[in-house]
């Protein structure tokens, strides 16, 4: 998994010590052409951990978190996404590294709209990269799983979570 460079460098100056930092999970949803079931969710298998996951990322300094969001997606999928509502807000519990970095997120959740691409895992941080029915997605974890749920709530206001 690639550190952003704005992370390395505050880790120079402050070393393990815990971090605030934003982070954004794109819900990628398409109406599905293959399955009269309807829509499908681009979903993710980490090469870290193995654990299938929605496309998630940190925030650049300065960068919009739903611009975030597609360029995450772009970069880990090939996949053009845009932005369609916020909809979930949460905290992540404290996460700490193997290397013994400390860290927390702000996760901000969008429900984004497939608009092109064909899906491939494309920047090693993922092993795959797959389409799924939202009836017949693969087991995730149980933040995992209330992220997607927020996604395809349907809803476009925003619920707030907390660890």
């Amino acid at each position: 998994m690639a550190t952003p460079e704005f992370i390395l460098s505050l880790r120079e100056r402050v070393g393990h010590a815990p971090l605030w930092l934003s982070g954004v999970t794109a819900v990628v949803v398409r109406e599905s052409a293959a399955d009269a079931r309807g829509r499908e969710i681009l979903l993710v298998r980490r090469a870290d951990t193995g654990a299938w996951t929605p496309v998630t990322g940190i925030i650049d300094p300065g960068e919009h978190p739903a611009v975030a969001g597609a360029r995450e997606t772009l970069e880990e999928t090939g996949v053009i996404a845009a932005p369609q509502a916020l909809v979930r807000v949460g905290v992540t519990p404290v996460v700490t590294y193997a290397n013994g970095d400390v860290t927390q997120y702000l996760d901000l959740v969008f429900r984004f709209r497939y608009v092109s691409g064909d899906p491939h895992p494309a920047d090693g941080e993922n092993s795959e990269v797959s389409w799924f029915p939202v009836d017949a997605m693969p087991p995730m974890s149980e933040d995992m799983q209330a992220r997607v749920a927020a996604g395809l709530s349907g809803s476009d206001v925003a619920e707030f979570t907390a660890p």
